[in-house]
């Protein structure tokens, strides 16, 4: 009877390409989600709030940068021409969230011509962006 020699060699797994492979995977998941974040507005220092609340519907982004530009949705725009652009922006809805984003060391006079332009508008919510401590 012939019985056949176990072979020197011990198959093995490498595994040094698996990992090669998932660290791979790791990097395109973790850069593919930093770019997910949605940006409304542009960049600004905003204040902080204890009381700060996140909102959930947002649909009309205001900007007024620390020079005291105003932007409407990241588009430059005059405070006289806000509440018609508002308006127009809401179409046939009764309600609508703007959102004020003002940097912390920005002209206080502007943002009071921002927000007194918008409360002209009937159905405008007004919410002021911070951030939390």
């Amino acid at each position: 009877m012939n019985i056949p020699e176990e072979p020197d060699d011990i198959p093995q797994i490498n595994i040094l390409p698996m990992i090669d492979v998932i660290f791979a995977i790791l990097t395109f998941f973790i850069m593919s989600s930093l770019f997910l974040t949605r940006s409304e507005g542009l960049p600004v220092n905003l204040p902080r709030a204890e009381t700060a609340q996140s909102q959930q519907q947002s649909k009309i982004t205001v900007t007024v940068d620390n020079e005291g530009n105003v932007f409407l949705d990241r588009q430059p725009i005059a405070v006289e021409e806000l509440a018609t652009q508002v308006k127009a922006s809401m179409g046939n809805q009764s309600e609508i969230l703007v959102v004020v984003n003002a940097d912390e060391k920005g002209e206080y006079g502007s943002v009071v011509a921002v927000i007194d332009q918008l409360r002209t508008v009937e159905g405008v919510k007004l919410g002021i962006s911070t951030r939390r401590p």
